[in-house]
């Protein structure tokens, strides 16, 4: 059956039952009042609220199939749904408190697809750590391109942000998380190596694109430990690099060694694709990792690695990422490209 066969209250009935209703014992962004009514109710004793937005729409976000012969599942589309806006609140050294969901889809689309795309969303805010999430509504919708778009907003819980703006020559840049195996997952599902004969390992990979996992516990970590300035890795580790660095005034020096040790795991799949495995690691962003800048000689919080320094730019230089001294080039994800 299709969402074409029921009415809008219909398929509603469906969905609400398997939505993430958060974490109703804390005191602090506690659903006040959810789906059902005009509008959501979501507490904010902090006074502030941290807000973000994100789309991924069918063909230019996702396929529903792949070149591979992969078939995203709803549940593919749910789960990074949540991963991607979980990951900017993350960013801030924020808490995610509550998320409203709008869902465009065509007549044909199958029941069963949206309901696993509910179920997707809900595992992700479960399973990735963010218990005080609820879904609070959204909005479902017909048209010829299946697209969701998430709004998400959440607590400081008393706290002061932590921007990109904040690096400082002299602090240690350091990434929680992982980069570039995302990337290497788009090129399997890319690739015309079918999709049941990858191996555990480059399965895996796959997985990453399609259900990304952001470390969602170091953004709050982080600003305990003193960060100077954190951001979501979503376009590539050199051009959201080169947006710290350009915010923050500075230069992100990273280390060869390091990209090495980022690179190794993913050779492998390079090797069979004939890519770069160093490409990925600098230009693909969907991992969601999380790149920090800490005071010098801080310790590092468990959970990240040191890659790098952050420095003056040279005199008649501008801001951006060098990789020992010398420019990256790398131009990582754009939305608007060909």
């Amino acid at each position: 059956m299709t969402v074409g066969g029921l009415s809008e209250g219909e398929l509603l009935a469906r969905i609400f039952p398997r939505l993430h209703g958060g974490n109703a014992t804390r005191d602090a962004g506690t659903l006040l009042l959810g789906p059902g009514d005009d509008a959501a109710i979501v507490a904010a004793p902090d006074g502030r609220t941290v807000i973000s937005i994100d789309t991924q729409v069918a063909d230019q976000d996702f396929r529903l199939e792949w070149n591979n012969g992969y078939r995203t599942t709803g549940y593919d589309v749910g789960w990074k749904a949540a991963a991607q806006n979980l990951s900017d609140i993350n960013a801030m050294g924020a808490r995610a408190t509550a998320m409203v969901v709008s869902l465009t889809m065509p007549e044909d689309t199958a029941i069963a697809w949206v309901e696993d795309f509910a179920d997707g969303l809900s595992a992700g805010i479960r399973e990735l750590g963010a218990p005080d999430c609820a879904v609070a509504g959204g909005d479902l919708g017909r048209g010829r391109e299946l697209a969701v778009s998430v709004a998400i907003v959440g607590s400081l819980d008393g706290h002061a942000p932590v921007l990109r703006s904040g690096a400082r020559p002299g602090d240690i840049l350091a990434l929680a998380g992982t980069v570039g195996r995302a990337a290497a997952g788009l090129a399997l599902l890319e690739s015309d190596v079918p999709v049941e004969t990858l191996s555990p390992e480059q399965r895996e990979l796959l997985d990453t694109q399609c259900r990304p996992r952001p470390p969602l516990a170091a953004g709050p970590l982080a600003r305990r430990h003193g960060a100077t300035a954190l951001m979501d890795i979503s376009d590539g580790l050199v051009r959201d690099g080169t947006r710290m660095a350009a915010a923050s005034g500075a230069v992100l020096d990273v280390d060869p060694a390091a990209l090495t040790a980022l690179a190794a795991p993913l050779r492998p799949a390079a090797v069979l694709l004939g890519a770069d495995a160093l490409e990925w690691v600098l230009g693909g962003g969907e991992d969601h990792g999380l790149l920090a800048a800490f005071p010098a000689r801080a310790q590092l919080p468990a959970g990240f690695t040191a890659i790098g320094s952050v420095k003056d730019p040279a005199p008649k230089d501008s801001t951006g990422v060098t990789i020992a001294g010398k420019p990256a080039h790398t131009v990582g994800w754009d939305h608007f490209a060909d």
